[in-house]
């Protein structure tokens, strides 16, 4: 009756993660961070999370000198991300 949830994008904060990076299709983890509202550690262990099962992909690299870590959705996530969506208004509309 009811579609199965996808447990991973079913937390608060990888939701949150996946919900901003399907409309900037990339963002960097301090963008991340101030939208979240989440400490880094925790953010870090989310994305190592979404990125583990390939929803997102993740690069390091450095900015100014700066350490730069930049997540990018990918196509599994976005189908992975709208297959939750969809489950979820069958839940809203029952």
């Amino acid at each position: 009756m009811f579609d199965e949830l996808d447990p991973l994008l079913h937390q608060q904060l990888r939701l949150a993660v996946m919900s901003l990076l399907i409309s900037v299709q990339e963002a960097e983890f301090t963008f991340l961070r101030e939208k979240t509202g989440a400490t880094a550690g925790n953010l870090s262990v989310q994305i190592t999370k979404l990125k583990d099962a390939g929803y997102i992909e993740v690069t390091k690299g450095y900015k100014d000198n700066f350490p730069q870590t930049v997540c990018k959705i990918t196509s599994l996530g976005l189908t992975a991300f709208e297959n939750y969506v969809n489950a979820l208004e069958k839940y809203i509309k029952k």
